[in-house]
Protein backbone atom coordinates (compact mmCIF):
# COMPACT_ATOMS: atom_id res chain seq x y z
CA UNK A 1 0.00 0.00 0.00
CA UNK A 2 1.06 3.57 -0.71
CA UNK A 3 1.76 5.62 1.86
CA UNK A 4 2.03 9.44 2.48
CA UNK A 5 5.47 10.82 3.28
CA UNK A 6 6.00 10.65 7.24
CA UNK A 7 2.66 8.58 7.65
CA UNK A 8 3.17 5.07 8.55
CA UNK A 9 -0.58 4.00 7.68
CA UNK A 10 -2.30 4.00 3.96
CA UNK A 11 -4.84 6.57 3.26
CA UNK A 12 -7.86 5.33 3.00
CA UNK A 13 -9.19 2.06 2.27
CA UNK A 14 -6.93 1.73 -1.20
CA UNK A 15 -6.97 -1.56 -2.86
CA UNK A 16 -5.06 -2.64 -5.75
CA UNK A 17 -7.07 -2.86 -8.72
CA UNK A 18 -5.71 -5.97 -10.61
CA UNK A 19 -7.29 -5.31 -13.50
CA UNK A 20 -5.98 -1.91 -14.05
CA UNK A 21 -2.88 -3.27 -13.23
CA UNK A 22 -2.77 -5.87 -16.37
CA UNK A 23 -4.34 -3.56 -18.60
CA UNK A 24 -1.55 -1.03 -18.41
CA UNK A 25 1.18 -3.70 -18.38
CA UNK A 26 -0.29 -5.28 -21.61
CA UNK A 27 -0.98 -1.85 -23.06
CA UNK A 28 2.51 -0.67 -22.56
CA UNK A 29 3.90 -4.18 -24.01
CA UNK A 30 1.87 -3.50 -26.72
CA UNK A 31 3.19 -0.27 -27.54
CA UNK A 32 6.51 -1.04 -27.31
CA UNK A 33 5.91 -3.74 -29.76
CA UNK A 34 4.88 -1.10 -32.22
CA UNK A 35 7.73 0.74 -32.13
CA UNK A 36 9.36 -2.06 -33.95
CA UNK A 37 7.02 -1.81 -36.60
CA UNK A 38 7.34 2.00 -37.33
CA UNK A 39 5.94 3.05 -40.49
CA UNK A 40 4.18 6.53 -41.89
CA UNK A 41 1.01 4.91 -42.00
CA UNK A 42 1.28 3.82 -38.77
CA UNK A 43 2.83 6.95 -37.46
CA UNK A 44 0.04 8.89 -39.32
CA UNK A 45 -2.65 6.62 -37.61
CA UNK A 46 -1.17 7.64 -34.19
CA UNK A 47 -0.81 11.06 -34.95
CA UNK A 48 -4.06 11.82 -36.09
CA UNK A 49 -6.00 9.26 -33.71
CA UNK A 50 -3.73 11.06 -30.73
CA UNK A 51 -5.10 14.33 -31.67
CA UNK A 52 -8.78 13.42 -31.52
CA UNK A 53 -8.35 11.60 -28.47
CA UNK A 54 -6.16 13.97 -26.45
CA UNK A 55 -8.62 16.91 -27.85
CA UNK A 56 -11.57 15.06 -26.69
CA UNK A 57 -9.95 15.36 -23.09
CA UNK A 58 -8.65 18.25 -23.05
CA UNK A 59 -11.84 20.60 -25.25
CA UNK A 60 -14.07 17.86 -24.09
CA UNK A 61 -13.83 16.45 -21.10
CA UNK A 62 -11.95 19.05 -18.90
CA UNK A 63 -12.69 22.81 -20.77
CA UNK A 64 -16.14 21.79 -21.60
CA UNK A 65 -17.63 19.32 -19.46
CA UNK A 66 -15.76 20.02 -16.08
CA UNK A 67 -15.48 23.77 -15.90
CA UNK A 68 -18.38 24.54 -18.51
CA UNK A 69 -15.60 27.00 -20.01
CA UNK A 70 -18.49 27.72 -23.16
CA UNK A 71 -21.09 26.66 -24.48
CA UNK A 72 -21.59 24.29 -27.91
CA UNK A 73 -24.64 23.11 -29.65
CA UNK A 74 -25.36 19.70 -28.33
CA UNK A 75 -23.92 17.75 -30.95
CA UNK A 76 -20.47 19.44 -30.30
CA UNK A 77 -21.05 18.17 -26.82
CA UNK A 78 -21.83 13.99 -27.72
CA UNK A 79 -18.89 14.36 -30.11
CA UNK A 80 -16.49 16.04 -28.05
CA UNK A 81 -17.66 13.06 -25.26
CA UNK A 82 -17.12 10.49 -27.97
CA UNK A 83 -13.46 11.49 -28.66
CA UNK A 84 -12.57 11.70 -24.69
CA UNK A 85 -14.31 8.72 -24.12
CA UNK A 86 -11.97 6.84 -26.88
CA UNK A 87 -8.92 8.07 -24.98
CA UNK A 88 -10.02 4.86 -22.39
CA UNK A 89 -8.79 7.31 -19.42
CA UNK A 90 -11.98 6.86 -17.91
CA UNK A 91 -15.44 7.77 -18.56
CA UNK A 92 -16.91 11.38 -19.00
CA UNK A 93 -18.78 11.24 -15.44
CA UNK A 94 -16.29 9.81 -13.69
CA UNK A 95 -13.47 11.92 -15.43
CA UNK A 96 -15.31 15.29 -14.53
CA UNK A 97 -15.52 13.86 -10.78
CA UNK A 98 -12.09 13.21 -10.37
CA UNK A 99 -11.02 16.40 -12.10
CA UNK A 100 -13.43 18.34 -9.71
CA UNK A 101 -12.30 17.04 -6.90
CA UNK A 102 -8.36 17.42 -7.61
CA UNK A 103 -9.75 21.48 -8.24
CA UNK A 104 -11.99 20.56 -4.76
CA UNK A 105 -8.78 19.46 -2.45
CA UNK A 106 -5.81 20.06 -4.25
CA UNK A 107 -2.74 18.26 -3.36
CA UNK A 108 -4.44 16.77 -0.29
CA UNK A 109 -5.13 13.49 1.06
CA UNK A 110 -8.60 14.26 -1.00
CA UNK A 111 -6.77 14.53 -4.12
CA UNK A 112 -7.21 11.78 -6.42
CA UNK A 113 -3.54 12.25 -7.37
CA UNK A 114 -2.45 14.15 -4.48
CA UNK A 115 1.13 15.53 -5.70
CA UNK A 116 2.46 15.18 -1.95
CA UNK A 117 2.20 11.77 -2.00
CA UNK A 118 5.08 11.75 -4.94
CA UNK A 119 5.70 11.82 -8.52
CA UNK A 120 4.84 8.31 -9.14
CA UNK A 121 2.01 8.40 -7.40
CA UNK A 122 0.77 11.45 -8.94
CA UNK A 123 1.59 10.66 -11.89
CA UNK A 124 0.18 6.64 -12.67
CA UNK A 125 0.16 4.79 -9.28
CA UNK A 126 -3.05 6.44 -8.31
CA UNK A 127 -4.46 4.83 -11.39
CA UNK A 128 -4.04 1.18 -9.57
CA UNK A 129 -6.08 1.64 -6.66
CA UNK A 130 -9.68 1.46 -5.88
CA UNK A 131 -10.16 4.07 -3.24
CA UNK A 132 -13.90 4.20 -2.17
CA UNK A 133 -13.32 8.26 -1.36
CA UNK A 134 -12.81 8.57 -4.88
CA UNK A 135 -14.94 5.59 -6.69
CA UNK A 136 -17.62 5.70 -4.98
CA UNK A 137 -20.61 6.20 -7.78
CA UNK A 138 -23.12 7.89 -5.30
CA UNK A 139 -19.79 10.39 -4.91
CA UNK A 140 -18.99 10.54 -8.29
CA UNK A 141 -22.49 11.25 -9.34
CA UNK A 142 -22.41 14.07 -6.24
CA UNK A 143 -19.10 15.86 -8.19
CA UNK A 144 -20.57 15.55 -11.78
CA UNK A 145 -24.75 15.95 -10.92
CA UNK A 146 -24.92 18.17 -14.48
CA UNK A 147 -23.32 15.05 -16.32
CA UNK A 148 -25.45 12.38 -14.54
CA UNK A 149 -28.27 14.41 -15.58
CA UNK A 150 -27.38 13.86 -19.77
CA UNK A 151 -29.25 10.67 -20.37
CA UNK A 152 -26.78 10.28 -23.36
CA UNK A 153 -23.61 11.31 -21.20
CA UNK A 154 -25.00 8.66 -18.63
CA UNK A 155 -24.91 6.16 -21.63
CA UNK A 156 -21.39 7.16 -23.32
CA UNK A 157 -20.36 6.54 -19.48
CA UNK A 158 -20.96 2.80 -18.95
CA UNK A 159 -17.78 0.72 -19.35
CA UNK A 160 -19.50 -1.20 -21.64
CA UNK A 161 -19.65 1.72 -24.04
CA UNK A 162 -16.44 2.79 -23.53
CA UNK A 163 -14.66 -0.40 -24.28
CA UNK A 164 -17.04 -1.25 -26.85
CA UNK A 165 -16.15 1.94 -28.72
CA UNK A 166 -12.07 0.73 -28.12
CA UNK A 167 -12.89 -2.54 -29.75
CA UNK A 168 -14.84 -1.51 -32.48
CA UNK A 169 -12.09 1.21 -33.59
CA UNK A 170 -9.05 -1.47 -33.25
CA UNK A 171 -11.12 -4.18 -34.94
CA UNK A 172 -11.99 -1.69 -37.89
CA UNK A 173 -8.12 -0.69 -37.94
CA UNK A 174 -6.57 -4.16 -38.21
CA UNK A 175 -9.28 -4.91 -40.41
CA UNK A 176 -8.82 -1.96 -43.12
CA UNK A 177 -5.21 -1.43 -42.27
CA UNK A 178 -3.50 -4.61 -40.59
CA UNK A 179 -2.27 -5.13 -37.05
CA UNK A 180 0.41 -2.64 -37.21
CA UNK A 181 -1.34 0.55 -37.79
CA UNK A 182 -3.93 -0.44 -34.99
CA UNK A 183 -1.42 -1.01 -32.81
CA UNK A 184 -0.13 1.99 -33.56
CA UNK A 185 -3.48 3.86 -33.35
CA UNK A 186 -4.55 1.95 -30.39
CA UNK A 187 -1.95 0.43 -27.91
CA UNK A 188 0.81 3.51 -28.74
CA UNK A 189 -2.10 6.20 -28.98
CA UNK A 190 -3.36 5.09 -25.52
CA UNK A 191 0.03 4.69 -23.44
CA UNK A 192 1.04 7.83 -25.24
CA UNK A 193 -1.47 9.87 -23.84
CA UNK A 194 -1.85 8.32 -20.54
CA UNK A 195 1.44 9.51 -19.55
CA UNK A 196 0.93 13.31 -21.45
CA UNK A 197 -2.50 13.12 -19.18
CA UNK A 198 -0.55 11.79 -16.28
CA UNK A 199 2.39 14.53 -16.89
CA UNK A 200 -0.49 17.23 -15.94
CA UNK A 201 -0.93 15.62 -12.49
CA UNK A 202 2.54 15.27 -11.46
CA UNK A 203 5.49 17.30 -13.38
CA UNK A 204 2.59 20.21 -13.45
CA UNK A 205 2.74 20.06 -10.09
CA UNK A 206 6.70 19.87 -9.73
CA UNK A 207 8.40 21.79 -11.97
CA UNK A 208 7.88 24.71 -13.48
CA UNK A 209 6.76 28.48 -12.82
CA UNK A 210 4.27 30.03 -11.53
CA UNK A 211 2.06 33.34 -12.48
CA UNK A 212 -0.28 33.22 -9.14
CA UNK A 213 0.05 32.21 -5.92
CA UNK A 214 -2.60 29.92 -5.67
CA UNK A 215 -1.83 28.03 -2.40
CA UNK A 216 -1.30 24.55 -4.17
CA UNK A 217 1.82 23.45 -6.28
CA UNK A 218 0.48 23.58 -9.48
CA UNK A 219 3.06 24.98 -12.18
CA UNK A 220 3.12 26.47 -15.46
CA UNK A 221 5.45 23.44 -17.59
CA UNK A 222 5.99 24.22 -20.71
CA UNK A 223 6.87 20.97 -22.21
CA UNK A 224 3.63 19.23 -20.94
CA UNK A 225 1.80 22.04 -22.18
CA UNK A 226 3.23 20.87 -25.54
CA UNK A 227 2.06 17.54 -25.13
CA UNK A 228 -1.22 18.26 -24.04
CA UNK A 229 -2.57 20.43 -26.33
CA UNK A 230 -2.14 23.69 -23.50
CA UNK A 231 -3.10 21.82 -20.49
CA UNK A 232 0.70 22.56 -18.97
CA UNK A 233 0.09 25.55 -17.95
CA UNK A 234 -1.60 24.36 -15.02
CA UNK A 235 -0.95 26.93 -12.39
CA UNK A 236 -2.29 29.80 -14.81
CA UNK A 237 -5.35 26.96 -14.70
CA UNK A 238 -5.59 26.25 -10.74
CA UNK A 239 -5.90 30.78 -10.71
CA UNK A 240 -9.22 30.76 -13.45
CA UNK A 241 -10.12 27.18 -13.56
CA UNK A 242 -13.46 28.29 -14.99
CA UNK A 243 -12.35 30.21 -17.55
CA UNK A 244 -11.64 28.76 -21.31
CA UNK A 245 -7.55 29.86 -21.84
CA UNK A 246 -5.02 28.25 -19.83
CA UNK A 247 -2.04 30.25 -21.69
CA UNK A 248 -1.96 33.89 -19.97
CA UNK A 249 1.40 35.26 -21.67
CA UNK A 250 1.66 35.69 -25.30
CA UNK A 251 4.25 32.29 -25.36
CA UNK A 252 2.07 30.13 -23.28
CA UNK A 253 1.14 28.22 -27.07
CA UNK A 254 -2.17 26.89 -25.97
CA UNK A 255 -3.48 24.92 -29.07
CA UNK A 256 -7.15 23.74 -27.01
CA UNK A 257 -7.27 27.00 -26.49
CA UNK A 258 -6.88 27.89 -30.39
CA UNK A 259 -9.89 25.60 -31.15
CA UNK A 260 -12.26 27.14 -29.05
CA UNK A 261 -11.41 30.62 -30.85
CA UNK A 262 -11.60 28.81 -34.12
CA UNK A 263 -14.82 27.49 -33.48
CA UNK A 264 -15.92 30.07 -32.02
CA UNK A 265 -15.71 32.19 -34.80
CA UNK A 266 -18.29 30.10 -37.11
CA UNK A 267 -20.83 30.37 -34.69
CA UNK A 268 -19.98 26.52 -32.94
CA UNK A 269 -18.79 28.10 -29.72
CA UNK A 270 -20.61 30.69 -27.59
CA UNK A 271 -20.29 32.52 -23.69
CA UNK A 272 -16.78 32.20 -23.55
CA UNK A 273 -15.46 32.73 -20.01
CA UNK A 274 -12.19 34.64 -20.23
CA UNK A 275 -9.80 35.64 -17.20
CA UNK A 276 -10.68 39.36 -15.50
CA UNK A 277 -9.00 41.54 -17.55
CA UNK A 278 -7.80 43.61 -14.34
CA UNK A 279 -5.84 40.98 -13.35
CA UNK A 280 -2.01 41.25 -13.50
CA UNK A 281 -0.09 38.24 -14.24
CA UNK A 282 3.12 38.22 -12.40
CA UNK A 283 5.76 35.46 -11.76
CA UNK A 284 5.94 34.63 -8.24
CA UNK A 285 8.25 30.94 -8.27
Amino acid sequence: MITKKGRSTPLGNEKLDWGIILFLAVAHILAIISLFNFSWKAFTAFAVLYVISGLGITFGFHRLFTHRAFKVPKWIEYASAFAGTLALQGSVLKWVAHHRMHHAFSDNDRDPHDSTRGFWFSHLFWTCYNDPARDDMKIQRKFARDIAADPVLVFMSKDSFSIGAQVLLATVLCYVFGWEIMLSGVALRLVALYHATWFVNSAAHLWGYRNYDVGDRATNCWWVGLITFGEGWHNNHHAFSNVAPAGHRWWEIDTTWMLIKALSWVGLVRDIKLPPTYIKVRKVA
